[in-house]
């Protein structure tokens, strides 16, 4: 046994050397690290200071960088969801819109979430890898419910033993198993929460719990079973103004810039939450347990919207009647008009969107101790995900005469004479507009397994040696309509005369069919008021695709009146043999890591850490198409001017394979001043892989030739002017990973239980973060000559950083007399500074026309209605500032917490639907189109600076019961977004959801 103590000694100080070389050398690409707490139990605490001390307790002790919340007791969490658990943490920040692909809908909970500024985050379930299935890596955490967490880790710069994956943290989600409490336990809670806003009854929500152990003839035996419901329905106000245009001449010998219109918009938004866990867990001895979870989180949601919107098409046209002016020439207030058409138009939507999303986590643990100072690790874990979406919209359309707006105050007023409101809720008004209907579907599934072996040393400076292995295997199959949002017009202004010379107006008996009138009660909780307007009924948006079909008859009729014979409405293509819409992947990784950790306690100031490094194979497939499409048809007598290549149309399956490995060094030191004080630096590289939505190997290519015909019959002649031949791919099979180099640094001081201050800083050096940016694929024409079509595809092309710090205090005053020492405080700030540089810059000052993939200076840049474009865009989802504040109360019987959130101005995007087009003014005094209505735009969208005020009290009645009251948004907040304008930023959109309350009753035994 001395022996091969001796030996292992020997490997364990070989393994260090080899490490600290390892690490130095510069591998090839990076891969970011994240994971899970490192054999971390749950730990059952009750009451607010004892889970806060339980948090502070596992960021003392973790041989990483991690911040955690326990919950008070198993599954109390302090927020409803785990987006708002999360925005309390140092470094975290949440997003508040639905989906980061659409920025227009407010997300009461919360949804996306960055750490230090960077989205790229990894999420766990129990230290395994978990995600959700629509088209991303991780879970879609506002899925989850919170009640059946015991606790939440974030890892900032996690160690080589924890799963690779994310660049700017890991995010582990903890729940109970069997023995981490005592005996039998039998819980469960009834919760009813009011919206003020969405006024009406309260919705029930409840959960139960029952856990156990008991010993018998094979050893320790535990179960835990543990189900949670919950359902949330709220509602959203919108006030929105639509991008601003330059307008020559507007004012005598001025340019003033008019936006296109205002409008405003409500959404009931109801969402269904179920989760079930169970475990069951086995102990022989202090030499064999295992334990089984099976996990499942089910979210249906549902939401209807109602909003005006406007549809001017020429919005140059514009003119205002008594207008008032910024020092820039941009609008305030006025009545605004279009002399040339007479009226401005207006969409009345109707839209219906849901979702159906569940993921299944079964996973399987073993540990065996053959000895004192070995022990194995077997984990086998299965995730199964599906998601399946459909989203539909139709439209009314109404002709204003005028639109009489004031921007000058906290929110856009927008009045109306009481004819003119009275015209907004008259049938005769409005006519069938368009439709739009998007459908989605996709699986996700993961089996993996992981084998570690530790060896236990005998030592005054090795600790321990780890070496494990992981398997995985995953497959993610994502299919969406085509067209993807698919809009056809009923009846359009534009398509008069040429196609139609009516509009079908809901007054014509031939174009009827469900309208419901919206009066907008409450709206802004009072503090606006708006008339009540006509839309399509609920029964239009959900009735897909039979009312569709139904209106689309309404436009064959009006076809038909003039003797057209339009093309009839057909559904957009959907399921498996729409190729454009199928996004199949498969992907197998292997990696192998080996970890020292150590410990020089001899020393003044003791230094303990671990170092190690992570080997990953990575090996992809992707299964896709390219199509070939020539639209140009070479005339009978052929063409002058340039040629044009004569390209044989095709669709070909296309498959792909590509493979990469990364190096992940990692060290982690820590030195103990003294047993309060200690000091850590941990520098490591990570890798974040592609999305699957990002790697889809689908390309569109096309031909564009610019011609000109004169003549008739035989004297016809065609002139082409240009030929392009450009592509756009929807993903690129062919990505590598965004890769990091990290480094931490901190100071903690742990002054009292639950009573500290820490400062951590931090630099993240980011390369190949995926932009899109032009690449090269080869057709051969009939000649044989070989044709380069200029595609535009995602690419690793940047680099950046991210660098800031973080603070954080909490304490309870103990020392205040009597009551007063139940008062406590928490508080964190962090401060991120990031940085992107394209490998290759693409800028230009004016921007041309064409609204797609290929116009990189305007998907990179960002272009205004004037055609001159920004530039010096920052990292999306990024705050330079945020903090947290909670005042705390615990002693007794009662606890309480009064939490606000804050962050910073961040970019929600460039070039999003409602804040782009092909209508710029061209500026540009060089352009042939100077001064037409040619330019494509898209403007940068930010939310601007945005704090939410959060409250409970809690009153624990004996051990058994308790009461909880919760309030989420006090102070009313309203949720602002700015679009930017050379002549300054403006205010696109107000939303505001309103407070809610919720009391919860609570049973334990």
């Amino acid at each position: 046994m001395r022996q091969l103590n001796k030996s292992a000694i020997a490997v364990g100080v070989a393994h260090l050397c080899w490490l600290s070389a390892a690490f130095a050398q510069q591998a090839a690409p990076a891969t970011s690290a994240a994971p899970a707490p490192a054999g971390a139990q749950v730990v059952t605490v009750t009451g607010q200071r004892a889970a806060l001390d339980s948090a502070q307790q596992l960021k003392k002790n973790s041989d990483e960088v991690v911040d955690s919340i326990v919950a008070e007791d198993i599954g109390k969490l302090p927020d409803k969801s785990i987006t708002e658990v999360l925005q309390r943490v140092p470094g975290v920040t949440i997003d508040r819109t639905m989906s980061r692909s659409d920025p227009e809908h407010f997300s009461v909970e919360g949804s996306g979430v960055s750490i230090r500024g960077l989205s790229w985050v990894r999420s766990e379930l129990n230290g395994r890898d978990s995600f959700s299935s629509t088209g991303g890596r991780a879970l879609n955490f506002e899925d989850v419910p919170p009640e059946l967490m015991a606790g939440v880790d974030v890892y900032k710069n996690p160690s080589a033993e924890q799963i690779e994956g994310g660049i700017s943290g890991l995010v582990n989600l903890r729940t109970a198993l069997p023995f981490d409490i005592k005996g039998q336990r039998i819980s469960g809670s009834v919760e009813g929460t009011y919206s003020e806003l969405k006024k009406g009854k309260t919705r029930p929500a409840g959960s139960i719990l029952y856990s156990n152990r008991w010993q018998t003839g094979i050893g320790e035996i535990g179960a835990l079973v543990n189900f949670a419901s919950s359902r949330s329905v709220t509602r959203t106000d919108a006030f929105q103004v639509e991008p601003y245009y330059p307008v020559a001449d507007a004012e005598p010998g001025r340019t003033v810039w008019i936006p296109k219109g205002a409008q405003w918009r409500t959404l009931d938004f109801d969402r269904k939450r179920q989760g079930t866990y169970g475990a069951l867990q086995w102990k022989k001895d202090n030499t064999l347990k295992s334990h089984l979870t099976w996990f499942r989180s089910k979210y249906d949601m549902r939401w209807d919207e109602n909003a005006l919107f406007s549809a001017e098409g020429n919005p140059t046209q514009l003119r205002v009647q008594n207008g008032v002016y910024d020092a820039n020439g941009a609008f305030l207030s006025g009545t605004i008009v279009n002399p040339t058409a007479g009226s401005i138009e207006y969409a009345n939507n109707a839209r219906t969107a849901s979702r159906d999303s569940t993921t299944t986590d079964v996973a399987w643990n073993v540990e065996w101790k053959p000895a004192s100072n070995w022990t194995l690790t077997s984990d086998f874990q299965h995730v199964k995900a599906r998601s399946e979406g459909f989203d539909s919209t139709v439209a009314l359309g109404t002709l204003m005469p005028q639109l009489n707006l004031d921007l000058t105050g906290k929110l856009p007023r927008i009045s109306f004479s009481p004819s003119q409101a009275a015209a907004m809720s008259d049938p005769n008004n409005f006519f069938w507009a368009f439709s739009m209907e998007h459908l989605d579907r996709s699986v996700a599934e993961q089996k993996a397994w992981k084998g570690d072996v530790k060896y236990d040393f005998d030592h005054p400076v090795l600790r321990d040696l780890r070496i494990g292995v992981r398997l995985t295997d995953r497959d993610a199959k994502t299919i969406v309509s085509n067209p993807d949002f698919n809009w056809v017009g009923i009846s359009q202004r534009w398509m008069m005369p040429w196609q139609i010379n009516n509009l079908a107006y809901l007054s014509d008996p031939r174009f009827q069919a469900p309208t419901t009138v919206n009066q907008f009660k409450n709206f802004f909780n009072g503090d606006a008021s708006v008339p009540a307007i006509i839309f399509p009924a609920r029964s239009v948006t959900g009735g897909y695709p039979g009312s569709y079909a139904q209106l689309h008859g309404f436009h064959d009729i009006l076809c038909a009146e003039v003797g057209n014979a339009c093309a009839p409405w057909t559904p957009a293509a959907f399921g498996e043999a729409n190729p454009s819409g199928d996004n199949e992947q498969g992907e197998k990784t292997k990696a192998l890591y080996t970890q020292m950790r150590f410990g020089f306690d001899n020393l003044r100031f003791p230094v303990d850490g671990n170092i190690g490094v992570r080997y990953v194979k990575t090996d992809a497939k992707s299964y896709g198409y390219t199509v070939y499409n020539s639209t140009f048809n070479i005339p009978p007598g052929g063409t002058t001017g340039l040629p044009v290549p004569v390209i044989a149309p095709f669709a070909g399956r296309e498959d792909y394979e590509n493979g990469y490995h990364n190096w992940l060094p990692s060290l982690n030191l820590r030195m103990k001043a003294s047993d309060e004080l200690q000091f850590r630096f941990a520098i490591g590289k990570g890798m974040s892989r592609p999305n699957f939505d990002q790697l889809q190997a689908y390309t569109t290519l096309s031909q564009n030739v610019t011609s000109t015909t004169t003549g008739t019959g035989a004297g016809q002649v065609t002139d082409v002017t240009s030929v392009g031949h450009t592509g756009e791919a929807k993903g690129n099979p062919l990505l590598r990973p965004v890769t990091s180099r990290n480094i931490d640094l901190t100071a903690e001081w742990y002054f009292a239980k639950a009573g500290s201050l820490t400062v951590g800083l931090f630099d993240k050096r980011l390369r190949d973060i995926i932009i899109k940016q032009s690449s090269f694929y080869q057709l051969t024409d009939s000649a044989g000559r070989a044709i380069d079509f200029t595609v535009a595809t995602p690419v690793n092309g940047a680099r950046g950083s991210a660098r800031g710090m973080e603070v954080a205090y909490q304490q309870y005053f103990d020392r205040l007399p009597g009551w007063l020492a139940g008062f406590g405080v928490q508080a964190n700030y962090t401060h991120v500074k990031t940085k992107r540089d394209l490998y290759s810059p693409v800028y230009s000052p004016w921007c041309g026309a064409g609204n797609n993939a290929a116009n990189l200076n305007l998907n990179l840049n960002g272009c205004d209605t004037d055609g001159r474009s920004f530039g010096d865009l920052p990292l999306e989802y990024m705050s330079r500032n945020s903090y947290n504040f909670a005042l705390l109360y615990d002693r007794g019987p009662w606890s309480a917490r009064l939490a606000w959130s804050w962050r910073s101005k961040s970019l929600l995007g460039n070039n999003n639907n409602g804040t782009n087009g092909t209508n710029g003014v061209d500026s540009n005094p060089d352009s042939p189109t100077f001064g037409q209505n040619v330019v494509a735009w898209g403007l940068p969208i930010w939310a601007d600076d945005y704090g939410q005020l959060d409250g409970g009290v809690s009153y624990k009645f004996n051990d058994n019961y308790r009461i909880d009251f919760q309030a989420q948004n006090l102070t009313d907040a309203k949720y602002k977004q700015i679009m930017t304008h050379h002549v300054g930023d403006k205010g696109r959109a107000w939303f505001v959801t309103g407070p809610r309350y919720s009391v919860r009753l609570g049973v334990s035994f």
